[in-house]
């Protein structure tokens, strides 16, 4: 594991916090297709809050006006994609404990209490945005988490089969890697 991936298993300084989560709101707007909203000059727990919000907001008016969920869903996927590659490469990311320590990391910016193994479990316990998200707006959203891990493990999948926001104690997912070396 890459000593910057384990520094960064401790001690996230606010500033990366903000612009993870800056990068995460542009990828997510670029599917929806508009801008993001200001968000410079606001601290990070109030950044993440709108993330919530926006999020929630653009998913159900998508599902207001009738919009292809599937054809969002595979958008925010694939730019999801793109930012868990370029974490990949940054990080030098070539094995699956290291997707799962990057997964933590990356999660616990969001709020996200994620537990990862190597044997592809994935058990989130508390989630930040439970609290804003309908089931249907966490399914169609959930579609980041997907497309970040696939790119982190260059083209594996995570299918979550549990979620918080249905009632449920806790997420689960299944992640399986695809055939050959990461």
């Amino acid at each position: 594991m890459s000593l910057l991936l384990k520094i960064r298993q401790f001690h996230i300084p606010a500033f990366i916090k903000k612009k993870a989560l800056k990068k995460l709101f542009t990828c997510t707007a670029l599917a929806f297709g508009c801008e993001t909203p200001p968000i410079k000059r606001l601290p990070f727990r109030e950044c993440l809050l709108q993330y919530a919000l926006f999020t929630k907001e653009k998913v159900e008016e998508a599902i207001q006006h009738g919009r292809d969920l599937q054809a969002l869903k595979s958008q925010l996927y694939q730019n999801a994609y793109q930012l868990g590659q370029e974490l990949r490469k940054s990080f030098r990311i070539t094995r699956i404990e290291e997707v799962m320590s990057m997964g933590k990391i990356l999660y616990r910016i969001l709020g996200i209490e994620f537990r990862g193994s190597v044997q592809g479990e994935v058990t989130i316990s508390r989630c930040f945005f439970s609290r804003f998200y309908s089931s249907q707006v966490c399914q169609v959203i959930s579609s980041l988490d997907e497309g970040v891990v696939a790119g982190l493990s260059g083209g594996g999948r995570l299918t979550f089969y549990q979620r918080i926001t249905e009632g449920q104690e806790c997420c689960r997912a299944s992640f399986v890697v695809k055939e050959g070396p990461l």
